[in-house]
This record gives C-alpha cells, sequence and structure tokens, in this order.
C-alpha cells in the first residue's frame, strides 16, 4: 500500500488517475473478450458463421464492457448520466472501435489461413486494435462527468 501511495505521488494524481482508468480498461477489456470469444464458438456451434456471429458476439461483449467501464473503470462520473443513453452513446461511439476490430477480424479470417481455422485469434487481434480508440472515444464522450458534476 506504501508503495501505491509513493508512485501516485511521484506520478502526479491526474496522471495516477489516467492510469488506472487505462489498466481497469485493459481489465475489463480481458472479459469482454472472454465474452466476445465465448459466444462466437457457442453461435457458430449454433449454425452461424463466422461473419454473423461475430457481430453478436460484439454486440454481447460490448454490453458487458459498458456495465463493467460504468461500474468500475469510471465509477467517479460514469453513474452520472442515464443508463439507457449512456448505453447507447456507448455503442455509437465505440462504431470506430468497432470498424478496426471487426475489420482488423475480417481481413485475418479471409486472408491468413490459421486465424480462419480459429477464429478467437482474429478476435483478439481485433479487440488489440479497436482498444485504444475506443479507451479515448468512452473517456471523452461516454463518461465524461456531466457539466457541473462533481470530479
Amino acid at each position: 500500500m506504501q508503495a501505491t501511495r509513493s508512485w501516485t505521488a511521484a506520478a502526479g494524481r491526474p496522471h495516477a488517475v489516467l492510469l488506472g482508468q487505462v489498466l481497469r480498461f485493459g481489465v475489463v477489456g480481458s472479459v469482454g473478450f472472454l465474452v466476445d470469444s465465448a459466444v462466437l464458438l457457442l453461435t457458430m456451434l449454433a449454425g452461424a458463421g463466422p461473419y454473423a456471429g461475430r457481430v453478436l458476439s460484439y454486440l454481447a461483449a460490448a454490453s458487458t464492457t459498458w456495465a463493467l467501464n460504468r461500474a468500475w473503470t469510471f465509477r467517479a462520473s460514469g453513474a452520472s448520466q442515464p443508463a439507457r443513453r449512456q448505453w447507447v452513446r456507448f455503442l455509437l461511439v465505440n462504431l470506430v472501435g468497432f470498424a478496426l476490430n471487426y475489420g482488423t477480424y475480417a481481413l485475418l479470417v479471409a486472408n491468413v489461413p490459421a486465424v480462419a481455422a480459429q477464429p478467437v485469434l482474429g478476435v483478439a487481434a481485433g479487440a488489440l486494435v479497436g482498444m485504444g480508440g475506443n479507451f479515448l472515444l468512452s473517456r471523452r464522450y461516454v463518461f465524461a462527468p456531466l457539466p457541473g458534476a462533481a470530479p
């Protein structure tokens, strides 16, 4: 605990808050990856192809990560907005990340035989590519404190 306090003081409060958010966002993204992969595999077992299954798995993962980011990553400002509106904003803002994520996935599935055989590899690559943009956009447009709200 002492080392954490010393590091926080050395890094400066704003930087420590940002780093904490990035780390929590990464953990939440890892959970999202697991949800994404599990739903993709289940939908493919149920007869969906790798592309339609991926759309469903992405929606499940995005909903999961929104809820976790609201409750944990951005808890100081996450609940300052109505949940339904924030969830819709999260999905809309993260279309940029989705485009990068799905585009990477589709490109790899179509062109790399190992990924076509194991689509979860494409899910992982897509998740990494989309995560940076998703963090920045989510922090700025989805989980930013409302004007006049306490930081």
